[in-house]
């Protein structure tokens, strides 16, 4: 039996999606906010693999170089985590998802090799036929906003006019 470990995105509460693997490993809980998604250091680092370290930088890389621009690609959200059996509240940087891809593109390991193939896939799909649609999201009921759904219509309404021009065209 093929060991698949592609990562794959699960419907989860609230604001949150759950990033897993199909090996069976644990979540990364993704914050989705303002239509991006956004990721800690740790949890980059977990998604990909790596030591937080190794973020960090290819992190400090990428702006250095000015591929991103920090103002941007970083916000500050507050979160509870658990520190010597008490709950502590924190403020903590998070990195958008253009910042995760980045990072991803550049980590040297299994599963960032594994999310370049995915991405190399993706934007083969977007070249060769227009658009890219994520089946297994739309279908499983997983956390997509109104406004997604509103700009989905839009670009179906587009594409039948398209059509339409195009069948005309040919009479």
């Amino acid at each position: 039996m093929k060991n698949d470990k592609r990562l794959t995105i699960r419907n989860s509460t609230a604001e949150f999606l759950t990033f897993t693997s199909q090996a069976g490993e644990d979540g990364i809980e993704v914050r989705v906010e303002d239509e991006n998604v956004w990721l800690t250091q740790k949890l980059i680092a977990k998604l990909f693999g790596v030591e937080v370290n190794t973020i960090n930088y290819h992190i400090k890389e990428i702006f250095n170089t000015g591929e991103l621009q920090e103002a941007v690609t970083v916000r500050n959200f507050r979160i509870v985590q658990t520190e010597g059996g008490r709950e502590v509240s924190r403020v903590i940087e998070h990195y958008n998802l253009q910042g995760i891809i980045a990072i991803g593109f550049r980590v040297n390991s299994e599963r960032a090799t594994h999310f370049r193939k995915w991405a190399g896939q993706v934007l083969k799909d977007f070249t060769l036929r227009g658009y890219v649609l994520d089946d297994i999201r739309l279908k499983n009921g997983a956390y997509l906003s109104k406004q997604y759904f509103k700009d989905l219509i839009l670009e179906i309404r587009d594409i039948r006019e398209s059509e339409r021009n195009f069948k005309l065209k040919l009479k």
